[in-house]
């Protein structure tokens, strides 16, 4: 038998990680692009996989791309690299519409002139964002764009881009509308590996409080490690379509601190968080929750973590992560 060849940028992600290491369990050959000199080309090596390997290559650099493609050969290609921060895309519009938005064409130029559209099956990393000041409650596939913010609005360009690849080209191009999804590999910048942080230190007594912005917002929170399972089942359906990917449960923050405080034995999380308005957004989107009907029946795929457990989990290794770093330091202290 063959083995299957996977291109995937955005490999030393939170998304990235997982799907590499789910491509790998199933035997792929993975290529991961990773910018020339950049650092994460050592978290995707720590892999140590032999059938793993780095090709250098930049979604904004098209000369780049199209050696890396020359280099891969793939067979499937998971575009998963972009700047993702939703609020500072007002401050970084112009290189967040690059990579997000043209990044994705370029890709798709040179896999059409190098690879041929009609020999890979193609994933494009869409969000929930696209749907921004939607109108209906659910949203599902048929659901309008409409985009509220750069990191939105070039997410949608893209997205569209793959549909009329589809149809022009006959690539075989799915679209994961993916809802919010988290783990312990999320940077604490992301707001609920902020708080599962957070409840550690402070149950560890490393810090007394943690600044947020409106506790009443609501996501559908979902675990990345079913998400990246969608991804690849979608490149194994027998016709290219896009898919939502979401729980259909939306969640508040204040649900939130109320599971990863009682994960620490806290009951009474109040006295610890501070509301801070510079962290509530201007362009708040409407509460955003997925039906994933299609994926469920067409792909036979469902969410196999639930809420709480994704976020016990993720406390439980912020309070290995923190206590371990406080053991190294009273140990670097004693020498």
């Amino acid at each position: 038998m063959i083995r299957r060849r996977a291109l995937v940028t955005g490999a030393a992600g939170q998304d990235g990680s997982f799907l590499t290491e789910l491509l790998l369990a199933k035997d792929y050959e993975v290529l991961c692009l990773v910018r020339e000199g950049s650092t994460a080309a050592n978290a995707v090596t720590a892999l140590d996989h032999p059938q793993l390997r780095v090709v250098a290559g930049d979604l904004c650099d098209r000369p780049s791309l199209v050696q890396a493609v020359e280099q891969a050969n793939p067979d499937e290609v998971y575009n998963l690299a972009a700047m993702s921060a939703v609020d500072s895309s007002w401050q970084t519009a112009e290189s967040t519409s690059d990579v997000n938005a043209m990044g994705v064409v370029r890709l798709l130029e040179v896999l059409r002139e190098v690879r041929s559209l009609s020999a890979v099956q193609f994933y494009q990393a869409s969000t929930s964002e696209i749907f921004g000041r939607a109108t209906d409650s659910p949203q599902s596939e048929s659901t309008q764009l409409r985009p509220r913010s750069p990191y939105g609005v070039a997410k949608a360009f893209a997205h569209q881009m793959v549909e009329d690849y589809r149809n022009r080209h006959g690539l075989f191009g799915c679209c994961g509308i993916l809802y919010n999804h988290e783990s312990e590999r999320r940077p604490t910048s992301f707001v609920v590996r902020k708080v599962t942080n957070a409840a550690a230190r402070i149950s560890l007594g490393l810090q007394s409080s943690v600044e947020l912005g409106n506790l009443e917002a609501q996501r559908d929170w979902g675990f990345a490690g079913d998400y990246v399972e969608a991804m690849w089942r979608m490149l194994q359906a027998p016709a290219p379509a896009d898919y939502v990917v979401a729980t259909g449960t939306p969640r508040s923050v204040a649900d939130l601190l109320d599971v990863a405080f009682a994960c620490v034995g806290i009951e009474d999380w109040s006295p610890h968080v501070v509301v801070n308005q510079a962290f509530v957004r201007p362009t708040e989107a409407v509460t955003l929750t997925g039906d994933s009907t299609k994926a469920r029946t067409e792909l036979d795929w469902a969410p196999s973590m639930t809420f709480d457990q994704m976020i016990s989990r993720m406390v439980r290794f912020d309070l290995e992560l923190e206590s371990g770093l406080v053991e190294a330091d009273r140990a670097s202290q004693r020498r």
